[in-house]
């Protein structure tokens, strides 16, 4: 295992710490019950490409910054048009789906556990808002909790991961940045922070060329880890 000396460790929270596609699938089931199994995945990857092209769009200068409250509503009123659905109520509780995320089965204990040697600090693309809403439905255990919001970007621009660092107040490679996407991780390391993957199955797995400092099948394997640091 590298040698790392850590003081803070920063979590993605959306897939890494809650089941984020699992939220959002109830959500569109509530929209519409008598949706087949088939159906329901069909609209949840409708839901995902519409955040994660809009999201790039943001990032590309396309459109300008906006929540990703907003951008829930309109991939809400998306899925709902595909589905014809036409009742307004539905649709804004299913925009809200998005603070209604199941916890990983080890997220609650393993943040538990980590946070009695580390300041913990939840960094996410959600909005402030959002993050509220779900780190309290979750039961997510925070020493300070960042919505991209704050830079008005989205991972993975540097920005974002710059509002852990000032946090904290101290350098780049003293923090830890958890998650459970390659993507994630490779914007940490580009402002100079250390990076530990843990697997679940909606993440971006490594590819052969990534080279992150730690890798754990859960947050209990990472937490056994850095019981070394």
């Amino acid at each position: 295992m590298p040698q790392l000396e850590i003081d803070v460790i920063v979590f993605d929270v959306l897939g890494t710490l809650v089941d984020e596609p699992a939220g959002i699938r109830a959500g569109i089931r509530e929209l519409d019950p008598s949706l087949n199994d088939s159906r329901v995945e069909q609209l949840l990857s409708l839901w995902q490409q519409h955040i994660d092209r809009e999201q790039r769009c943001v990032l590309d200068g396309v459109r300008p910054y906006l929540p990703s409250d907003v951008l829930d509503l309109e991939a809400a009123r998306l899925v709902a048009d595909v589905a014809e659905v036409d009742d307004p109520a539905a649709v804004s509780a299913l925009a809200l789906s998005g603070r209604r995320l199941p916890p990983w089965p080890d997220t609650v204990a393993g943040l538990a556990r980590l946070a009695e040697r580390f300041p913990l600090i939840g960094l996410s693309n959600a909005s402030r808002s959002a993050l509220l809403g779900l780190n309290a439905h979750a039961g997510l255990r925070w020493h300070q909790a960042l919505s991209a919001e704050e830079a008005q970007t989205y991972k993975p621009d540097p920005a974002v991961y710059q509002l852990a660092v000032t946090v904290s107040g101290r350098p780049p490679d003293r923090l830890l940045m958890v998650a459970a996407h390659a993507w994630d991780l490779r914007g940490a390391q580009n402002l100079g922070l250390r990076t530990a993957y843990v697997a679940r199955p909606v993440g971006d797995p490594p590819t052969s060329s990534d080279e992150f400092d730690l890798h754990a099948g859960d947050l209990a394997g990472l937490a056994v880890q850095l019981d070394d640091v």
